[in-house]
């Protein structure tokens, strides 16, 4: 059964009260002690963990932890969403896993959210660190220079949403920008309905720089790289850089598009995660 609630972390622009999305293990199921935190990407809320993954792995023993970043979902801004860049998110995340008991989480981030636990490592430990479709270390450049070349009216739809708010987001941008054609129309239209404007601090800072620096990393927990086939914005090789960089696993899933954890089949990415951390023996 699924549990929403709000920690009350304080109403001041430094740490604005997160909306946090938690599943815990069923009596009758083994529990693990590692509990696993989802980061959600641009655009989302803690809701796209809900639908499928949250449920999938407390299933499995884990304690499954999904916050929406500030300004995201029902998370408070603390000021202008368009003033958080990445650090501020860094430190929501920080803020989600201080108090959590048993060892270090599992850190699960999706693009944006990927690039957050990337950083975050960079000072506090995890069990393990699974990065799907990661922003890559080139950041946001090639993908928005490709959607320029290959679909313009893509990248002005873009533009307007995050003017005008996700009013202008339609089941057709989001199918074209991070869903494959399998998507049923009516569940495409629902999660188009829950896509919002993305800070644009943030955005521009992955366009700058996207790259994970494990060099700060004092000691590298295993972490695995998952890309999606038919990922329209990041490409296989590009999401490979990645997972060179931290000498990391990686595995694409077939027909698979970027928005992977909402995306029909999407057990076979759950499963492939599964099958990591227990090779890894998390």
């Amino acid at each position: 059964m699924f549990a929403e609630f709000v920690w009350p972390y304080g109403r001041s622009a430094k740490a604005p009260t997160l909306e946090i999305l938690s599943v815990n293990p069923s009596v009758n199921t083994q529990t693990r002690s590692t509990p696993m935190v989802f980061v959600h990407g641009a655009f989302v809320g803690a809701w796209c963990w809900q639908e499928h993954f949250l449920g999938y792995f407390a299933d499995r023993g884990y304690r499954a932890i999904a916050p929406s970043l500030r300004g995201h979902g029902q998370s408070e801004s603390g000021g202008a969403l368009s003033h958080a860049g990445i650090g501020e998110y860094v430190r929501d995340l920080e803020r989600v896993t201080a108090d959590l008991a048993g060892p270090p989480p599992i850190l699960i981030g999706h693009s944006m959210g990927a690039l957050v636990v990337q950083r975050y490592l960079e000072r506090h430990p995890a069990s393990a660190a699974i990065l799907l479709a990661p922003v890559p270390p080139q950041g946001l450049m090639p993908s928005t220079l490709r959607m320029m070349m290959g679909d313009p009216l893509l990248m002005a739809q873009f533009g307007l949403m995050q003017t005008l708010g996700s009013g202008m987001a339609d089941a057709e941008l989001a199918r074209r920008a991070v869903f494959s054609d399998r998507m049923a129309p009516e569940d495409l239209q629902r999660f188009a309905h829950r896509v919002q404007p993305e800070s644009q601090r943030a955005l521009w800072e992955m366009s700058m720089h996207g790259a994970a620096r494990p060099w700060l990393v004092d000691a590298k927990p295993p972490v695995r790289v998952i890309a999606g086939e038919k990922d329209a914005l990041f490409s296989e090789s590009e999401t490979r850089l990645t997972a060179g960089l931290w000498e990391a696993d990686w595995h694409a899933i077939p027909g698979m598009a970027h928005a992977m954890m909402l995306e029909p089949g999407w057990e076979t990415v759950a499963e492939e995660m599964i099958r990591g951390l227990w090779a890894s023996g998390v």
